[in-house]
């Protein structure tokens, strides 16, 4: 089954919460999600996008010169500019208050390092969060820490998030958001009503699910793209109607659903919303659950980050003078459950840093070329190429 960003949006705009940062930072990760979908667009993908803007944000907080621009100008926004930590802050803070919704932000931080005084007034002012230090040095201890208060931080939904070798006596910091959901409907499914019904795949083939069932009146809107692509879109709410999920679905099976998530934008999720009006309607939505683990980095590269994760350029001096670093990688990990009562969602966030002068792994993953020279005359006395491996 094939959903639309995890399209799975807690949608909170219209209910008064909206800020030039929420719209910033909810247009960077769409981006983000357009462009990891880019190479899955026939599996299930679910991503984060709050997770995402507040990892970022709290590496925004360290960087410094090039590096700082670089994050500046791709995500549209600056936690380093006045007033906007307290935009940040004031986001989660009204986030927090919802019912069933938890929300954390964690920094690991290596017990010799010393930060900037900068670096943490800013992450306390922006995201209400004290550095813990750890001992990276003993990875495989600092690994169970990091998992455990993340698994602590979405309920149980995500025990192991950090993979093993993941860290090592390189690692500086770990920068962690962790998102945690369960909402019921505000009208649920009957389960009487859930019968088994064929699914069209993204890949053209046809599997079996169970389908819930419901007649009542939606929030609704059919719309067209500029390519005259129609589909319609449809809000269901959860209890006490501040969250909600859309919808969002070609009419013609044939359609990929790129068409429409390349779309996606703030501007356009409150285009939707505008027009939705109240239109009784039976909605049939399988009953489903999504297990999604993405690295980051090439996705990151890719919309011209890249700078982040140089051991040459990357420049964050605004969390420590005493060594030089970089981002090593941007893990994300979000599980979805969705039945007749309701939705259960966790997302994990880390940005992991590493000292620049760590030693960069190179993997021979691919076909290579090998020489061997006698140095001294400079005399190639072999070469040769490797397609396929093979032991003798």
């Amino acid at each position: 089954m094939q959903y639309l960003c995890g399209f799975l949006i807690l949608a909170l705009c219209g209910t008064g919460l909206c800020s030039r940062l929420q719209e910033r930072q909810t247009d960077f990760g769409l981006r983000v999600f357009v462009e990891a979908s880019r190479s899955a667009p026939d599996t299930n993908l679910a991503l984060s996008p709050y997770g995402i803007s507040s990892v970022l944000g709290m590496a925004q907080l360290g960087a410094y010169g090039e590096t700082l621009r670089t994050l500046t100008a791709q995500m549209g926004y600056s936690l380093q500019e006045r007033g906007m930590p307290r935009e940040q802050r004031l986001l989660q803070r009204d986030l927090a208050v919802e019912e069933g919704l938890e929300l954390a932000s964690g920094v690991m931080v290596d017990r010799k390092l010393v930060l900037e005084k900068s670096f943490r007034r800013g992450l306390s002012k922006a995201f209400q969060s004290t550095p813990h230090q750890l001992d990276f040095s003993q990875p495989d201890t600092a690994l169970k820490v990091i998992n455990a208060w993340m698994s602590d931080s979405t309920g149980g939904m995500i025990p192991n998030f950090l993979p093993a070798g993941v860290l090592s006596e390189m690692t500086r910091l770990v920068l962690l958001n962790a998102l945690h959901f369960h909402g019921l409907w505000k009208v649920p499914f009957d389960h009487k009503m859930t019968e088994e019904m064929i699914f069209h795949s993204g890949n053209g083939s046809l599997v079996t699910v169970p389908m819930m069932r419901i007649t009542d009146k939606f929030n609704y809107a059919d719309f067209e793209t500029e390519d005259g692509v129609e589909y319609d879109v449809i809000e269901v709410p959860y209890e006490g109607d501040s969250i909600s999920m859309l919808l969002v679905s070609p009419f013609d099976r044939d359609v990929p659903l790129s068409t429409l998530s390349q779309q996606l934008s703030n501007s356009k999720l409150k285009e939707w919303r505008q027009n939705l009006r109240k239109i009784n309607k039976q909605l049939a939505l399988p009953r489903f659950s999504m297990d999604t683990e993405l690295d980051l980095k090439s996705t990151l590269t890719k919309m011209g980050l890249g700078e982040i994760f140089s051991q040459r350029k990357a420049d964050f001096s605004r969390i420590t003078t005493e060594e030089p670093l970089c981002v090593s990688k941007v893990l994300q990990r979000v599980k979805i459950e969705v039945n007749e009562d309701g939705t259960k969602g966790s997302s994990a966030t880390a940005a992991i840093i590493y000292s620049r002068m760590a030693v960069e792994e190179i993997t021979l993953d691919r076909p290579f070329l090998f020489l061997i020279q006698h140095k001294p005359t400079g005399a190639v006395l072999f070469i040769g190429q490797v397609n396929q491996p093979q032991e003798h």
